[in-house]
């Protein structure tokens, strides 16, 4: 048997490998200070308590910034992980010692409420100090070329699971640390027992967090819109967007008249919103108004259920108002009770609220603008993926909150460095896809105007056609190519095997055509006998066939074809303003981009030699005073330096590897020039 030629040793000598996230601590913590945010921290979120060692709030702070930067699972898998390099880690920030977990548990057990509100005044202006998305950050522009801001407010239920304690007379109550923080509420789950609310902002464009307010149980909602409608306008008063094109999506909840009336008392941003208060219904308007054919009609690309939308406008809530425009939603109800909305003779009907005018905004715009781009739901989902700022950190509702504020700090600090460090210009979409059916009423044309901060599509000073389709090569597929699939009068295509495929994206392209996305059903393509021929591996159908096709524009004075343009309105129906426009930043790429790169480059944590200390023995400021003892009778600035990194400690030189020099230049990093 011949000797391996790989030799395996063991070395008894202990040595703990580097996470792949202290780079990001080094660059945040970098960030931080350059911009003066630690020393803000320092002098404005102030908390003195009796028994806190030499630890402040920065002290605190730092270590939640850096449990949020690792993704650690739990706080004390952090801790853990840190330990190894907690002098490193503290040196970052100028700090010496890292607290204890369990000495951060205290500091967040009596945080008061006037630190919170500190720490969340410091966010809310670091917001709009420094946007790398410009001005105005995304939009949406209407059919008459008018741009509003849409911004989402909605809300998570974090769960706290608890044992089944007996309660008998003979027994004390029992002690739960949950008390504080939950309550009971709705849990969605069958074993949860108490829950706490978390009520979010978020710029809808540029995916940027606003704010987040918490309570137990259920939450204050009417008072927690309340907050938010104030940061939403400070907002938009910072970047000088007009109040009245600041559009808010608001979640069912808010949905009733008690909310709406809080929110429409004094003029300001508009809404749209999923209505609950079924009973207007009943109305002698609502009820002639569905005696009337629907003004729109519309499919939905991935489930293909058709919905029948009646415009109710100027609807009361209350009989001493607010008047709102009501959209009815209506398609036919199947065996089993419907989930969303109520059933009425055998039709199904959902319920919007708005107050956008209806030239603006036709009744498919609203249920698109609501349901589909930009959903609020899918930023919920990658904030859980990424940071999961919902998992527990604190019994009581002040720390639980400081918690939750570091953690949409972050995120928006990771999408500033994204941006720096590969630059990304905002995209645009168009939302108007084909409608079925006639329109009832129809809208005055309105010339587009060109959006601001989007140089895609051209003025239009006159009706704009486009010529046949051109469909994408048959090298994707090796199979049936687009031209094999025909287009239909309503705008869908038809596949050979007989199945519809419906529009669902378009796209400006730079040089004035445009680019339509068709996709089939799932269900259709699993089962079909001719996938083998259709999709590339088609034993295995994970996603429905595709189909791109491109329309070139044309002359308005040109023949037209028998083929129907894609944005042009049926001959019987009537003519349609400019396309609605959806103008954002990509959702995930900008944050992702930047996290696999620091998290795949190499990080050097190097200490220099240690500076000799003057003298021996105790030095003056070592002993301690009976003041000293009581430090919560020191300055604010004698107790800042206690845990402050002494001059004298050896100095830390961090080396990041990958990023580039453009990147480095924006925020003052030296590079190291290579040998």
């Amino acid at each position: 048997m011949t000797q391996p030629s790989v030799h395996v040793q063991i070395a008894p000598t202990s040595v703990p490998s580097t996470p792949s996230w202290p780079g990001e601590v080094a660059v945040v913590a970098h960030v931080f200070t350059q911009l003066g945010l630690l020393k803000a921290i320092e002098e404005r979120v102030r908390f003195a308590r009796a028994r806190m060692g030499n630890y402040e709030v920065i002290d605190f702070v730092v270590m939640l910034i850096g449990y949020a930067v690792s993704g650690e699972r739990t706080l004390d898998a952090f801790s853990a992980r840190v330990a190894p390099f907690a002098g490193a880690f503290m040196a970052l920030f100028g700090r010496a010692n890292l607290p204890h977990p369990a000495t951060l548990s205290r500091f967040l057990a009596a945080l008061d409420q006037p630190a919170v509100e500190a720490l969340r005044t410091l966010f809310e202006e670091d917001l709009v100090a420094r946007s790398p998305f410009g001005s105005p950050p995304g939009g949406v522009w209407d059919r008459q070329g008018t741009h509003w801001t849409v911004m989402d407010v909605d809300g998570t239920r974090q769960v706290a699971r608890q044992r089944a304690l007996p309660q008998t007379p003979e027994l004390p109550a029992p002690h739960r640390r949950f008390d504080q923080v939950c309550a009971p509420g709705y849990q969605g789950r069958k074993r949860g027992e108490v829950v706490r609310t978390r009520t979010t902002i978020l710029q809808a464009h540029t995916h940027q967090w606003l704010g987040t307010f918490g309570n137990a149980g259920n939450g204050d909602y009417r008072g927690e819109l309340l907050r938010a409608r104030a940061v939403i306008t400070a907002y938009a008063a910072a970047l000088t967007l007009p109040l009245s094109h600041v559009l808010l999506r608001l979640d069912g909840l808010y949905g009733n008249a008690a909310p709406l009336a809080d929110l429409l008392a004094l003029q300001g941003p508009g809404v749209v919103v999923r209505g609950k208060d079924y009973h207007l219904l009943e109305l002698p308007a609502v009820l002639a108004r569905l005696q009337l054919p629907p003004d729109q009609q519309t499919r939905h690309p991935e489930s293909g259920t058709s919905r029948a939308l009646f415009d109710c406008l100027d609807i009361a809530l209350t009989p001493t108002g607010p008047s709102v425009r009501m959209l009815l939603a209506a398609h036919p109800a199947k065996d089993s009770p419907p989930s969303i909305g109520t059933m009425r003779n055998g039709m199904v009907y959902e319920q919007f609220f708005t107050t956008v005018p209806p030239n603006a905004f036709t009744p498919v715009d609203v249920l698109d603008l609501y349901l589909h781009r930009g959903s609020f739901e899918t930023v919920l989902a990658d904030e859980d993926l990424e940071q999961n700022p919902d998992r527990w950190v604190s019994h009581t509702p002040c720390g639980q909150e400081v918690w939750q504020i570091v953690s949409q700090w972050i995120w928006n600090v990771r999408l500033e460095l994204g941006q720096h460090l590969s630059p990304a210009s905002m995209r645009l979409t168009d939302l108007t896809y084909s409608q079925i059916g006639k329109p009832a009423q129809a809208t005055e044309p309105a010339q587009a105007t060109k959006p601001a901060q989007a140089t895609e599509p051209a003025q239009a000073t006159e009706p704009v056609s486009y010529g046949p389709p051109e469909w994408a090569r048959r090298s994707y597929t090796k199979g049936f190519a687009g031209a094999d699939f025909s287009l239909q009068p309503d705008g869908t295509l038809r596949c050979p095997a007989d199945h519809p495929l419906y529009a669902q994206e378009r796209r400006r392209e730079r040089n004035g055509s445009l680019r339509v996305l068709y996709a089939a059903r799932l269900c259709h393509c699993r089962p079909c006998p001719l996938r083998a021929q259709c999709q590339e591996n088609g034993t295995t159908t994970i996603k429905p066939r595709r189909v791109s096709a491109v329309f070139r524009p044309r002359s308005s004075t040109a023949l037209v074809t028998d083929e129907p343009a894609p944005d042009e309105p049926p001959p019987d129906g009537p003519a349609l303003s400019s396309p609605v426009l959806w103008g954002d930043w990509e959702r995930c790429q900008i944050r992702r981009r930047w996290f696999h790169l620091l998290r795949t480059q190499t990080v050097l944590l190097t200490f220099g030699p240690v500076q000799p200390r003057a003298g021996e023995g105790l030095e003056p400021q070592d002993v301690q005073t009976r003041a000293h003892r009581a430090h919560w009778r020191l300055s604010w600035s004698q107790r800042l330096a206690r845990n402050a990194r002494p001059p004298t400690a050896p100095p830390l030189e961090v080396t990041i590897h990958g990023l580039p020099v453009l990147f480095a230049q924006s925020f003052g990093f030296d590079v190291l020039t290579a040998a």
